[in-house]
This record gives C-alpha cells, sequence and structure tokens, in this order.
C-alpha cells in the first residue's frame, strides 16, 4: 500500500507539489486565525455563563437561523480538523476546543471547561496571549460547571448513611 501511494506521488509530481504548497500554506493561514480567535478572546470567557447582548443571537430570526447554520457548520469543520491534527501536524486540541465553541449542543460549556482545565491546553492558550499582549485565561473552579439550581440542590441533599 505504501509503495503505490509513494509511486503515485513520483508519478504526479505537479499535484503533489500543489498540494504540499495548499497545505503548508493553509496551516499558516490557520495558524494566523488561531492566533487572531485566542488573542480576541475576553479573559474570563469561560467563566461566565451569560451570553453578551450584542450577539448574533438578537438579530432579526432569518439573520439569525442563517448565523446558526454558518457558525455550527464551521465548528463541525473544525472538529473535524481537529480530529485529524490529533494524528497530523496542527494545534488539534486548541482546533477542537475552537470547534467546540462555536457548536450549539447540550452541555457545550461543561466540556469547554473540561478541554481548557487540561494543564497543556492551557499553558498553550496563556502562551498565545502572552505573544498578543493579553492577560492570561482566567479558568473556572471545578464547581462552578454546576448551575447555582444544581448547586443549592447539590448542597441540600443529606449524606447517605
Amino acid at each position: 500500500m505504501l509503495s503505490q501511494i509513494l509511486d503515485w506521488i513520483a508519478a504526479h509530481p505537479g499535484t503533489t507539489g500543489v498540494a504540499v504548497i495548499a497545505s503548508l500554506g493553509l496551516a499558516v493561514i490557520y495558524a494566523a486565525l488561531i492566533f487572531v480567535a485566542i488573542g480576541r478572546m475576553s479573559p474570563d470567557y469561560f467563566v461566565r455563563d451569560e451570553v453578551r447582548m450584542d450577539t448574533w443571537r438578537q438579530r432579526h430570526p432569518v439573520l439569525r437561523w442563517i448565523g446558526f447554520l454558518i457558525k455550527n457548520l464551521l465548528g463541525v469543520i473544525l472538529v473535524l480538523m481537529g480530529l485529524a491534527m490529533l494524528v497530523l501536524p496542527g494545534q488539534g486540541v486548541l482546533t477542537l476546543l475552537i470547534g467546540i465553541s462555536l457548536l450549539d449542543f447540550p452541555g457545550k460549556r461543561k466540556l469547554e471547561k473540561k478541554i481548557v482545565r487540561a494543564p497543556t491546553v492551557h499553558r498553550a492558550i496563556d502562551a498565545i496571549r502572552r505573544r498578543a499582549g493579553q492577560p492570561p485565561l482566567l479558568l473556572p473552579e471545578k464547581n462552578q460547571d454546576l448551575g447555582d439550581d444544581a448547586r443549592r440542590n447539590e448542597s441540600s441533599i443529606p449524606p447517605q448513611n
């Protein structure tokens, strides 16, 4: 199988060259986009739970629906790219995190917070933010994943003997 792939590459040097150059170009563009996205992220993004009022969610219903579709489609693409980058060159975990942040699904915030708490991910994000001249990312406390009601209910449950 490997020899067939190498034979195809040798037989198609122009196509291979274009693919390599396009791949490198996209990697550079993507690295710049990750740098900008993480650099512009509010340091308390993972600590606060409320939605800002100036977001696209406050727009006309048709625009809101189009924005929802585009945002989720881009999120799916980034999640798939991130999964591929776990075994290929690239910032796989950061790409996954950005992709997940664009998707809308139940439990999203909890998953985001779990990923960003990983020491290697947090260090990578803070290094990018430092280069962008931004303050470090604030991490939520473990019990902050539960909502206020859940925390109240959890504390009012008597211990089992």
